[in-house]
């Protein structure tokens, strides 16, 4: 069942789950590779790092629920009319933007008030990249097309 308590198909559950992995996997990369930045480099490379993971998860996740409204709210509208459907994607581009938006802000605001580590940011904002990798490749699924 969703988070409205209607039942999903096989697919979106297998979906829905793959991408709570990638959320717990990119969670424990970026306490793993934040408490190796602090062992091996400094408490600022640490922080640097936590601050793009922080940043990078947090916009995953603000992702995953939008893309989880609209699909709910497509799914609700089925048989209207193809306009409430457009509305819909406009709504889900114009966030995503507007999410980028305030997220370059953050970075600027943030590079100008605080000391921080460009690689150390970079590792950060790249954990979730490393989780759909990591996850991807544990699935063990076949990528090559199949013969239909």
């Amino acid at each position: 069942m969703n988070n409205l308590g209607k039942p999903l198909g096989d697919g979106a559950v297998s979906e829905f789950l793959v991408v709570r992995r990638v959320l717990i996997c990119s969670g424990w990369l970026l306490l793993v590779l934040a408490a190796a930045g602090w062992y091996f480099h400094s408490l600022a490379f640490a922080c640097s790092v936590l601050i793009g993971g922080v940043l990078a998860n947090g916009s995953f996740w603000l992702l995953k629920n939008d893309i989880q409204r609209i699909m709910q709210r497509v799914a609700d509208a089925e048989g209207l009319e193809n306009a409430a459907f457009t509305f819909e994607k406009t709504r889900f581009f114009l966030r995503f933007y507007a999410r980028l938006v305030v997220l370059g802000l953050v970075l600027f605001v943030l590079a100008s008030r605080v000391t921080i580590n460009v690689i150390g940011l970079t590792l950060g904002l790249t954990t979730v990249m490393f989780s759909v990798v990591i996850i991807g490749l544990s699935t063990g699924k076949c990528w090559r097309p199949s013969k239909a």
